[in-house]
């Protein structure tokens, strides 16, 4: 009876660090730069180098999803320190209202926590009608502080690469139905 219990103890424990896994992993990465996850923050450096970076954009869009996401420009050149302001440019390309949330990364993966965002539509939930047309704008700086990690020193690009994918519609009140729909649920 005792060894049941300690391997239902066990198991219960192990189905527990699954569930917290990914809030945890999440909470990692957004305070290392671990595996290119940038980092937000809320003003400005003190300082602006010299040194330059070319900062590289991608966008794509996740099956399932009609939209068209570009960026405004393809690539950049900043200072590091420099607080730069890039449009985005989304259309839905279909003849219905669908939703969509974007994911980001930062290539070199060592760079991530060097690349500091100010504002950002990432990870928010875009809602766009039957053929419409929306700009988003990311802002972000390189943080100087990259000139002290001998492994960042090495590169002079960063990727900056999103991706839209496919949101599920929220549910409607009841209120909103069509007056036809009422009653059936």
């Amino acid at each position: 009876m005792l060894v049941a219990g300690a391997c239902g103890a066990f198991v219960a424990g192990m189905v527990g660090l699954s569930y917290a896994s990914v809030p945890l992993y999440d909470w990692f990465c957004r305070t290392t730069g671990f595996g290119g996850r940038t980092q937000v923050a809320t003003a400005a450096p003190g300082q602006v180098l010299d040194r330059l970076v070319t900062v590289r954009f991608d966008a794509n869009v996740g099956s399932g999803l009609p939209w068209k996401f570009a960026p405004a420009q393809t690539s950049i050149q900043v200072k590091l320190g420099e607080v730069v302001t890039v449009d985005y440019t989304v259309i839905n390309e279909s003849a219905r209202t669908t939703s969509g949330v974007a994911s980001y990364n930062v290539t070199p993966l060592n760079w991530g926590s060097y690349f500091q965002k100010i504002n950002c539509f990432c990870f928010s939930d875009q809602t766009l009608k039957a053929g419409e047309k929306r700009d988003m704008t990311v802002v972000f700086y390189v943080d100087p502080a990259l000139l002290n990690d001998s492994d960042a020193r090495e590169h002079n690009t960063i990727t900056l690469s999103y991706t839209f994918y496919p949101q599920r519609e929220p549910q409607r009140p009841v209120a909103e139905r069509k007056a036809g729909s009422q009653g059936r649920i």
